[in-house]
């Protein structure tokens, strides 16, 4: 397996982190528009460094031929998922991403009814995908993706009804010296975040909602404690039916009650806003100032604390028919990531994931053509590999 990386970085230096402790690649190319962050992040003597516009599509395609890359990792924000899953079609390769294409709301109704959803654009190419044979695994980082292979596991082996899933994301991280400091891409976080969430019902299909409503309180575990959280706009909503059947889908994040008064406030001063705006001579983007002026995520490592975790909380009956409710779970310890890998620990939890899945689809067991999400394949081959890679997964009863 010979592996292009674009993106070098919080998540994209991850991942060539804990892939360099592993066998399943000859090759492994880390690519940035910053050369130098690139070659930062390239390990070992099967790493190479390059150069990359992750908006060109050409670009992309070519420096896969260049070094006969059988898979692309996207680990580029959202704004770059199509040119990147482009590339590495035109360029004959599979494709592997943690956040998929951009939505759209509806235009006239954006709180009852959907625009362009999430993956839309992806979900459309998928026919040239399968007539290429090759394979787009969309949405395989922490969430999406594990907390998806949760609920494909909990559909297979512990519900013989599910009523409800709903992800549930949590975490008691500080940051020091710091008021606000997001510990993910703020770009990312007010995309999701400020955007109409979509709830699938069985009755209903897809519908949106109003952002950041239906507010609980959920205890997670690990010493985390109670966490205020809110529907946002989440991948998971969009691929979880699409392979798992289940009376209804949500995804709640447990931003608390600070941060999302923050983002409410930065809504209404429209600095969430990605249209560009006139400032003197210069034409910029809102939320682009919002993002230069706030620390980046991948340098804040040393200066956390605490811990973050991401689970599906899957509610129904049991395979004997018996009222059932438990919480999947992956728990990472800012420390011990820092230690380990030098890494914080939400861009390590995200990059952990596609590592394990390349490694799943270079011994074969995944495969598949077309464009599919981690819910179409086996739970249990991902699970233990999680385990093999020193970090296990686990599951609370909430009956």
């Amino acid at each position: 397996m010979r592996v292009l990386v674009v993106g070098a970085g919080g998540v994209g230096s991850a991942a060539a982190a804990i892939a360099a402790r592993r066998s399943f690649f000859s090759r492994f190319v880390i690519a940035d528009f910053d050369l130098e962050r690139a070659a930062r992040a390239a390990v070992d003597e099967r790493f190479v460094a390059a150069r990359v516009d992750a908006s060109n599509i050409s670009e992309i395609s070519d420096l896969c031929r260049t070094h006969e890359i059988t898979h692309v990792l996207n680990a580029v924000d959202p704004r770059f998922v199509m040119p990147v899953f482009e590339g590495a079609l035109a360029a004959g390769a599979d494709y592997l991403d943690m956040a998929m294409s951009l939505s759209h709301p509806h235009p006239t109704d954006p709180y009852r009814l959907p625009g362009v959803k999430l993956g839309d654009d992806q979900f459309a190419a998928a026919p040239r995908w399968v007539a290429a044979g090759r394979l787009a695994l969309v949405g395989m980082g922490v969430e999406p993706g594990l907390s998806d292979v949760f609920a494909r596991y909990a559909a297979d082996h512990l519900f013989s009804r599910i009523d409800e899933i709903g992800i549930r994301d949590g975490g008691n991280l500080v940051v020091d010296g710091y008021d606000f400091a997001p510990s993910f891409s703020v770009w990312t976080t007010i995309e999701e975040c400020l955007n109409p969430p979509v709830i699938w019902t069985r009755d209903e299909g897809w519908h949106t909602t109003v952002p950041l409503s239906e507010p609980e309180i959920f205890d997670f575990p690990g010493g985390i404690g109670p966490v205020e959280c809110v529907h946002v706009e989440h991948e998971e909503v969009l691929l979880i039916p699409r392979w798992v059947d289940a009376g209804r889908v949500t995804f709640k994040y447990g931003l608390g009650s600070e941060f999302i008064e923050v983002l409410r406030t930065l809504h209404k001063l429209g600095l969430d806003r990605t249209d560009p705006v006139r400032v003197g001579a210069a034409t910029v983007s809102p939320r682009d100032v919002v993002a230069a002026v706030l620390p980046d995520p991948a340098t804040l490592g040393d200066k956390m604390t605490g811990k973050t975790c991401a689970g599906t909380l899957v509610n129904g009956l049991d395979r004997d028919g018996n009222p059932r409710s438990v919480y999947l779970y992956h728990l990472v310890d800012n420390e011990w990531s820092m230690s380990e890998y030098g890494a914080q620990a939400v861009v390590w939890q995200t990059a952990v994931n596609p590592i394990i899945a390349l490694e799943l689809l270079a011994t074969g067991e995944w495969r598949g053509q077309g464009v599919l999400g981690p819910e179409a394949f086996d739970a249990v081959p991902f699970l233990d590999k999680l385990v093999e890679f020193g970090t296990p997964w686990e599951m609370r009863d909430q009956t």
